[in-house]
């Protein structure tokens, strides 16, 4: 059973308000339970809870899960049945139509403030009470700012200006703070609100929780390094990375180095452990997860929503929908030469169709974490004795037939919960060990210290290597080769400053494909112009309705400022540039 998802529905009850940002954080629904009625210190767990349930709950157009982030990356497809299935990402995915009304993204940003209300709300009724009869505040204090943290960490990288409110607004005074204040010369000071409550976190918060899904000093100190590695990498005001702060950087490694040092976590035995719901909340390499039930005690459940677009159109395994499509690019990018080192160069040259996977998956030979990143038709899916057909394409003639698997669970799984979309109950991998690896990996590189760098991307490549066991067919073949080496400095690769960033941007992009991240890498790092158009040049040979996709700089980095809420601020929000 997952604790926190699985109590106090009346007090959830409490904070369902309607209207806009000024309604939900200034109106006292009717007929349920109020905040006054809630202030003994028995009851306050129950706004904790609350703040817990909300966010992950999101539906798919409300939703800030990774898989809507990747197809705004050379990562995915937006999939589903065609163009005109979900615009708005369509527009998304090809940046050059999206304009301040791009739809699915007001009802991003409206969710996720009545999230922080939730999260300010359970704040102030933290603070109105004495530690004396409440000895629980401090860490719940610091498990609220960290959530209200990890919701503004997650906008912040959506639209860079957002409104930063915490729990000393009050009703009046929240319809005049600005997204972008006439003091604030960049958006350091943003990030350094986010960085707060990180830090009050890490300190208040104990190394380990009896319950699991509550957030740990370990999970804050990884969201403090994320965190720092944004504020690292600072932007002008057309978005454009102007150094490196290797200051900010030193500091993230401090944190990095704790987590490493002193959490006890490992990457797992096998790279599958962190994608099967069988190892919710018990694998060495998880760091923090959003917790999601079937068997909670209520009719449904809490389930993952937001992922409740992206199974295969497959039946009689899944009813819905085919959203989230690999790209020819990535699994390209998984091929691997005769050496076992990735092809930096010439990796995107194949044109794969269906009409030539025999050829492609027979000649050629892929790190093995392909197998369990893509559904491929012919090779196993989600670790089972089925293997995934061309049948599970709605529109492969659009999309083609590769297909996200890691947010996905086996066919059979308890989990599974169809009601047409097809919902899951497998928690969902925020922050894992191989992430805080490779982070450690990029400060080091930047550092001027690559060679401590080399090992470090070893071991995840060890991993990968050592995970091949359950990527077999049901006759124990392997349907394809699969092949890994390891980098030697002066055997079979010359392991200077630039090569370790290569080999450090390519991993990343290999440990986490699909899971969301790419896309803000390219922003952060500054390189998403480049890799986004150079991207779209080929791929757009392969799929012709990417012609019209362009990627901007100065624009693209970020969505719009919703219209919607640009409409509600009376002239309070500044529109991000270029919209």
């Amino acid at each position: 059973m997952k604790y926190l998802n699985k109590t106090l529905l009346i007090i959830i009850v409490v904070f369902v308000f309607a209207g806009c940002e000024e309604d939900f954080l200034d109106v006292n629904p009717k007929a349920v339970l109020t905040e006054n009625q809630l202030q003994e210190p028995e009851q306050l767990d129950g706004f904790v809870t609350a703040a817990y349930a909300f966010i992950p709950r999101s539906h798919a157009f409300e939703t800030l899960n990774p898989w809507v982030n990747s197809i705004r990356s050379d990562d995915a497809y937006k999939g589903g049945g065609g163009l005109n299935d979900q615009t708005p990402w369509y527009q998304m995915e090809v940046f050059s139509l999206v304009n301040a009304s791009v739809g699915n993204n007001d009802n991003v940003w409206y969710r996720a403030y009545q999230g922080i209300s939730r999260a300010n709300t359970a704040i102030n009724a933290i603070n109105n009470v004495d530690e004396a009869d409440y000895p629980l505040k401090q860490e719940r204090l610091a498990e609220m700012r960290f959530i209200r943290g990890w919701i503004y960490y997650k906008i912040k990288r959506r639209w860079k200006w957002v409104p930063y409110i915490d729990e000393t607004a009050t009703p009046e005074e929240i319809p005049q703070i600005s997204n972008r204040p006439d003091d604030m010369e960049n958006d350091i000071p943003l990030w350094q609100k986010i960085y707060d409550d990180f830090k009050f976190a890490a300190d208040n918060l104990p190394s380990t929780q009896e319950e699991v899904g509550r957030a740990n000093a370990f999970a804050a100190k990884a969201y403090l390094a994320k965190t720092l590695l944004w504020m690292a990498y600072p932007q002008d005001e057309n978005h454009q990375v102007t150094g490196v702060n290797t200051d900010r950087l030193s500091e993230a490694l401090t944190y990095v180095n704790d987590i490493i040092e002193n959490g006890g976590f490992s990457l797992t035995s096998d790279f599958a452990h962190n994608f099967l719901p069988e190892y919710d909340n018990s694998t060495s390499e998880s760091i923090w997860e959003l917790q999601f039930t079937t068997d909670d005690g209520t009719p449904r459940g809490n389930l993952n929503e937001g992922n409740g677009l992206t199974a295969p159109w497959w039946n009689p395994y899944y009813s819905c929908c085919d959203f989230h499509k690999a790209t020819v690019n990535m699994v390209n990018a998984f091929k691997v030469g005769e050496d076992g080192l990735p092809i930096f160069d010439d990796f995107n040259e194949f044109d794969v169709e269906v009409e030539n996977y025999d050829e492609y998956f027979n000649n050629n030979s892929f790190d093995p974490r392909l197998g369990h990143t893509v559904g491929i038709p012919g090779f196993p899916w989600k670790y089972q004795d089925i293997t995934y057909e061309l049948s599970g394409s709605r529109d492969p003639g659009i999309y083609g037939h590769f297909h996200s698997m890691k947010e996905n669970v086996p066919t059979d799984d308890p989990g599974l919960w169809d009601e047409f979309w097809m919902y899951n109950s497998m928690n969902q991998r925020e922050v894992r060990y191989a992430e805080v690896l490779l982070w450690k990996a990029e400060i080091l590189i930047q550092l001027g210290r690559h060679q401590e760098a080399l090992p470090i991307i070893n071991e995840l490549r060890t991993r990968a290597a050592n995970s091949t066991q359950m990527l077999t067919l049901p006759d124990g073949s392997y349907p394809t080769n699969y092949d890994i080496a390891l980098y030697e400095d002066g055997v079979n690769v010359t392991w200077d400053e630039e090569t370790a960033w290569e080999a450090l941007m390519w991993e990343n992009r290999l440990e986490m494909a699909m899971e969301g991240r790419r896309f803000y890498n390219l922003v952060r790092w500054g390189i998403a112009e480049e890799v986004m158009n150079e991207y779209f040049e080929k791929e757009s040979e392969r799929k012709p309705w990417l012609d019209v996709a362009y990627f901007t700089a100065g624009r693209d980095e970020y969505l719009p400022i919703p219209q919607a809420q640009m409409n509600w601020s009376q002239g309070v929000y500044v529109q991000n540039p270029g919209y």
